[in-house]
């Protein structure tokens, strides 16, 4: 397990000062944040209470055309054009209309903050504990040209213009506590080994609502198990569905997993990623989403930024467009609440029958429009 890289003895400066931007989180959200304001001018902030790259939290999987655009196919451990679904009566294997990849953590989140202006873009290694002052209540706003200060354990920095994408805990905003909460909860371990198939199983056996999972990344299988009912405990399922595998229980890493879209914007401060629920229900993939709405939060800083709009209109436009995804989510959300319901016995026939190559085109490219990787091409002026 990672341990947090806080600084200590004479390593352990205080932390203070004021910035054009400061970004809180430096995983996929905060990372695309901090890359889509390359070249602004700015003088950028982001703080993570670890490492860049240090503590990966999820299997780490993505649509490849998202790694490519976005230039981090050095990252890329291993491709599936196929998707393997297992269930009690049938297994099916589809052909995908797009690929997807597994990736280095490391590797990626390397290349992501080396694509942030050098020199501009600082980073430094702290926990951010929460906003400076109460919470303005929801409508009342903050002034124009007022800053924000957020208080790490190293001290305060502050900014006109600040960023949450510290994931489900969004400590910047009125958060919310699980299992109480809507949110998923998964586990997954870490065995050294090969496959060249991705795997699903949706099984009650394995998990009452959700699914198990295997998604091989060349020498290594990430294998878990993920819950839809935030107080159903995962760590048995994903032992016993590493033992089936003839695969050890180790290396764990888990996470809550928020499978319902939040607000966008709050008192001033700009959300993404998991902090807004942008990991999809059904299916809990969050990074590309992460990365979507990631660089659609830069675009709008960089209009502000460039005196193009004011912090209000940029906060308005960003929570226009993160709302405008709702019915989207929602639906997924209403397909993931059914799942559990459908007996066993009809889920064989009904998966047949989805796997058919004109329903996975029609439904995996329906999918992938959530959030297209056309998105992440940069835009001409």
């Amino acid at each position: 397990m990672p341990r947090r890289a806080t600084k200590r003895g004479a390593e352990r400066t205080p932390l203070q000062g004021d910035f054009d931007v400061v970004i809180c989180g430096a995983s996929f959200a905060g990372l695309a944040v901090a890359r889509e304001l390359n070249g602004s001018g700015a003088r950028v902030l982001v703080v993570d209470r670890y490492e860049i790259g240090e503590r990966q939290t999820s299997a780490c999987a993505a649509p490849t055309g998202w790694l490519e655009q976005l230039g981090l196919a050095e990252s890329m451990r291993q491709t599936f054009e196929e998707l393997v679904i297992h269930t009690p009566h049938t297994t099916v294997r589809m052909s995908l209309p797009w690929s997807f990849s597994t990736f280095d953590y490391r590797t990626l989140c390397r290349l992501l903050w080396g694509q942030a202006e050098p020199g501009a873009a600082q980073f430094e290694t702290a926990k951010v504990e929460g906003r400076v002052g109460s919470i303005p209540a929801p409508g009342t706003g903050i002034e124009v040209g007022e800053t924000i200060s957020i208080e790490t354990d190293r001290g305060v920095v502050s900014a006109p213009l600040v960023v949450d994408a510290l994931g489900w805990r969004r400590i910047l905003g009125r958060g919310f506590q699980p299992p109480a909460a809507p949110m998923s909860r998964g586990l997954e371990v870490h065995p050294h080994g090969n496959n060249r198939d991705l795997e699903i199983w949706i099984e009650r056996e394995i998990v009452p609502a959700g699914y198990g999972w295997s998604f091989p990344a060349d020498g290594e299988l990430r294998v878990g198990v993920g819950s839809f009912d935030p107080y159903h405990h995962v760590k048995q399922p994903t032992i016993e569905l590493a033992e089936r595998l003839d695969l050890p229980a180790e290396r764990y890493q888990g996470n809550w997993i928020p499978h319902r879209l939040r607000e966008g914007t709050e008192a001033g401060i700009f959300f993404c990623g998991d902090s807004a629920g942008h990991c999809l229900p059904l299916t809990a993939e969050g990074i590309r989403t992460a990365f979507y709405f990631g660089i659609a939060v830069g675009r709008e800083l960089r209009s502000v930024l460039a005196g193009d709009k004011d912090r209000a209109r940029g906060l308005a436009e960003y929570g226009a467009f993160n709302a405008a995804h709702r019915w989207k989510f929602e639906s997924m959300l209403r397909v993931q609440k059914l799942i559990p319901r459908v007996p066993p016995r009809l889920l064989a026939p009904a998966l047949n029958v989805m796997a058919s190559d004109a329903f996975v085109r029609w439904s995996f490219n329906h999918y992938l429009q959530i959030a297209h990787f056309d998105f992440a091409a940069p835009r001409l002026n």
